[in-house]
């Protein structure tokens, strides 16, 4: 499937060391340059990158021309790739193609403006930061997050929505979720979640009450 606006970025050096490598395969004009989100390193996507003939495309991926090379993306990358540019690495220690990505595994959660009211006990200022902070970035990534209790100095949370059983739960935990509550609730040292990705119920936060 092909889209008017483009999704990817790709510089002329890119392009023009992608068909250069393409150049190489004796059936080079019907090959497509393939690029796709393979999971998280941190607070950064990981990437893989490969030629294929272009009848060997998935029906829903997404395909846009640049020059003379097709480049498709799976239609479960696109979202991530959007803005992103493909590139000839300025590194010299390190050269090649490198991605410039504004997106982000974890959602960006904002602390910008006037601070929230923390005035309560412990669990409702932690509560008040969910309600305020969190959970209107996440929900741009349908996710959900609700606060189970708060003891010691330990704040148990438990994700829903798209957030249970994901993958880069924990990207998302420890990149923005931990750090919003750890700074704005200095009584929270730590946040610990206790979602049963496998499940509905939630035998991990079970066991530590015991």
């Amino acid at each position: 499937m092909t889209l008017d606006s483009r999704i990817l970025t790709i510089t002329d050096a890119a392009l023009e060391k992608l068909l250069e490598i393409r150049s190489t395969e004796p059936d080079a004009d019907e090959l497509a340059f393939v690029l796709a989100v393979s999971g998280a390193k941190g607070d950064d996507f990981t990437y893989t990158m490969h030629m294929t003939s272009l009848d060997r495309l998935a029906e829903d991926d997404i395909l846009e021309q640049h020059g003379e090379l097709p480049v498709a993306m799976p239609q479960a990358s696109v979202v991530n790739l959007t803005g992103a540019s493909l590139e000839m690495s300025k590194n010299l220690l390190s050269p090649g193609l490198t991605i410039n990505n504004p997106n982000s595994p974890s959602p960006a959660i904002q602390t910008d403006g006037p601070p929230p009211d923390l005035s309560g006990p412990v669990a409702e200022q932690v509560e008040h930061v969910i309600r305020t902070q969190i959970n209107p970035a996440i929900a741009s990534h349908g996710g959900v997050i609700e606060l189970v209790a708060v003891e010691d100095g330990v704040a148990y949370v438990r994700l829903g929505g798209a957030c249970q059983g994901c993958g880069m739960a924990n990207v998302t935990l420890s990149q923005g979720i931990e750090s919003s509550i750890t700074s704005l609730v200095p009584e929270v040292r730590q946040v610990i979640d206790v979602t049963d990705h496998n499940a509905g119920d939630n035998p991990y936060y079970e066991q530590t009450k015991k």
